[in-house]
């Protein structure tokens, strides 16, 4: 099948991945000669992994593995944290973004979006949350995020200028990459963000859930502080994490990850001219325009229509888009719905604007003729 799921077009298993993920399936069977904490392990090379490779593909001075980029980013808000402390995050941040600091105890303020059609995010709002911030509590927050891009239109933020501000006022600086890193080059020394968190089971074509978090200098005592009573164990990431398969996918995946970095552009390319495909058919892409990510969202009004009046109702285009071996589009979206073309040839995604063309018209045709 041909899929344009965002949750799943980059985190599409590379062979060399299935394979691991079979030899290491078992439990945990990446501890045979673990000496104690995860990044540490030699046989197989976690360590060169975590210590070497990871840091580099980030662009920053200390990496590790995570259960998923939402633990990634909750070990950061918890370890900085204090009684009273507050967050700000951007008008599109990922749910996971609120829950994290919720759990942390932080009190969260937005850096509001403009709303439809475009729903940006104005770096310089940062600069007025923050001082927004210390006006009603007396001091500024203790953390900054952008989401880059977002997980809803496939925003792309000028993260540079809000770690800029951020610096400005003192405030470290979080970059959620969940649909950055792996799909497209990004560094956070070049951004100037402090900690940079990705996805594994997203964007780095393995078996999830899997996460990876990058830490500067100037933060990686307080986030990788030891246990007192297990000397080796770290307490944020409570001792261990990706135990297993998923590591040891992300590992086996990483070449070719790297590789497809170069071709970025492209995907962006694609993404632009299928956006404008579906465009002349009478759907309406929201937010960057020209859009520069693969994660598309797409007002659909005639597909709407057609589920007013079709057998399936609502259902109508996932049942169609699936006996043309499409899969991607949540059953029952028909209004709205968004997708991603990460990783797709140009023929595919002809093969799905073919389908969306055919659908349509067929569709008309069967709701208003006169039988």
């Amino acid at each position: 099948m041909i899929n344009i799921d965002p949750l799943q077009t980059g985190g599409k298993l590379t062979p060399e991945a299935r394979a691991a993920l079979i030899q290491w399936g078992d439990g945990y069977s990446v501890c045979d000669f673990c000496p104690g904490t995860l990044d540490e392990i030699r046989t197989p090379p976690i360590h060169d992994f975590i210590h070497d490779a990871l840091p580099e593909f980030l662009g920053i001075d200390h990496a590790r593995v995570t259960n998923g980029a939402r633990e990634a980013k909750f070990a950061i808000m918890h370890a900085l944290a204090s009684r009273n402390d507050s967050i700000v995050l951007d008008g599109n941040a990922h749910y996971t973004s609120f829950v994290a600091a919720e759990r942390a105890g932080l009190k969260i303020k937005t850096v509001p979006n403009s709303g439809y059609p475009d729903y940006k995010v104005d770096p310089e709002g940062y600069a007025t949350i923050i001082e927004e911030i210390e006006k009603e509590i007396g001091k500024l927050p203790t953390l900054a995020l952008l989401t880059y891009p977002d997980g809803n239109y496939g925003n792309i933020v000028d993260a540079k200028r809000v770690a800029s501000i951020c610096h400005e006022y003192d405030i470290p600086f979080l970059l959620n990459g969940a649909y950055a890193v792996g799909r497209m080059p990004i560094s956070a020394r070049k951004v100037g963000a402090d900690f940079i968190v990705g996805s594994g089971h997203k964007s780095m074509a393995s078996s999830g859930p899997v996460g990876v978090l990058g830490v500067t200098d100037e933060h990686k005592d307080k986030i990788f502080e030891k246990s007192k009573f297990f000397r080796a164990k770290e307490v944020e990431l409570l001792g261990c994490t990706a135990r297993g398969a998923t590591i040891m996918t992300l590992m086996a995946s990483f070449p070719s990850v790297v590789e497809r970095l170069k071709h970025w552009e492209e995907e962006v390319r694609k993404a632009q001219w299928f956006s404008a495909q579906l465009e002349d058919l009478g759907l309406k892409q929201l937010g960057d325009r020209p859009h520069k990510h693969d994660l598309m969202f797409f007002e659909a009004p005639n597909l709407y229509e057609i589920s007013q009046r079709a057998k399936d109702g609502r259902y109508f285009l996932y049942k169609e888009l699936k006996d043309r071996n499409i899969h991607g589009i949540k059953p029952g979206l028909t209004k709205s719905f968004k997708l991603s073309t990460f990783g797709l040839s140009r023929s595919e995604l002809k093969v799905v604007i073919d389908a969306f063309d055919d659908i349509i018209k067929n569709m008309l045709r069967h709701c208003y003729s006169p039988d």
